[in-house]
């Protein structure tokens, strides 16, 4: 069993942008990539009780779809994966310009506050003073639209951050580059693993590239260092990923 692909990265692989996909087809796939029954059944259960899912029957008879609370998170999910083949592609070039984010909320408010927090660090803004936020990309999309309400946003083309005036000195003060190099070990792996079915393979590459990209803010490639190995390993997995019989997997990602 890969221990990237996990019971909900299943889940939300084979679920369709409309409509619904049979759980029969979920389990199935769950069980050829070593996930047992049960987390599968909990996974499900959680993203029913959070309003992301919709179900209908149960157990392998039932079909599951997404709510409009599900397909919105995930489409700000496919944000960040449209941004990345952009920038390797030299399409999305930098336009010099940091966006700058502070937290307006009121003390009773602390939920609301605490969950943009994660939600700005979880879309790769960087905090550089107390309740304010940076990132070389607007993030506004990224951020969700009851919560935008909280926000004081502006861009600047400069910014000192403690003395240091450097965009690529800067991004890699704030975003350091070895983590996130390290995070695309799961990439190259998945990429040297080219066994079982169509279905089973884009399922582990689609949980490598999910989990190296947690971990990257995607900095504008102007701003790392030349030959910028994430970029490098993207493209093979691109190509790796088109070169695989079509399966029900991820289907819309590109």
């Amino acid at each position: 069993m890969d221990e990237r692909i996990t019971p909900r990265t299943v889940v939300e692989a084979l679920l369709p942008d409309e409509g619904e996909v049979a759980l029969a087809l979920v389990y199935d796939t769950a069980n050829a990539v070593g996930v047992a029954d049960q987390p599968l059944r909990l996974a499900l259960r959680r993203l029913v009780s959070a309003g992301e899912l919709t179900q209908v029957g149960r157990g392998r008879a039932g079909r599951v779809g997404l709510t409009d609370l599900g397909r919105e998170r995930l489409r700000r999910d496919r944000v960040g994966l449209a941004l990345a083949f952009a920038q390797d592609a030299g399409e999305a070039p930098w336009d010099g310009r940091w966006w700058l984010a502070a937290i307006s909320t009121p003390e009773r408010e602390r939920a609301v506050r605490d969950a943009l927090r994660r939600d700005l660090l979880v879309a790769g803004a960087a905090p550089i003073s107390t309740g304010l936020y940076a990132s070389p990309h607007d993030l506004t999309d990224v951020v969700d639209a009851d919560a935008r309400a909280h926000l004081v946003t502006a861009s600047a083309t400069a910014l000192d951050l403690r003395g240091v005036h450097d965009a690529a000195e800067i991004a890699e003060a704030l975003w350091p580059a070895e983590p996130v190099d390290r995070a695309y070990d799961a990439v190259e792996e998945a990429l040297a693993e080219d066994g079982g079915t169509p279905l089973v393979r884009r399922l582990r590459l689609a949980a490598a590239l999910e989990a190296a990209m947690r971990e990257d803010p995607l900095i504008p490639p102007e701003l790392r260092a030349p030959g910028w190995r994430p970029s490098r390993l993207r493209g093979e997995w691109l190509e790796r990923w088109r070169g695989i019989a079509d399966a029900p997997v991820h289907r819309g990602w590109l």
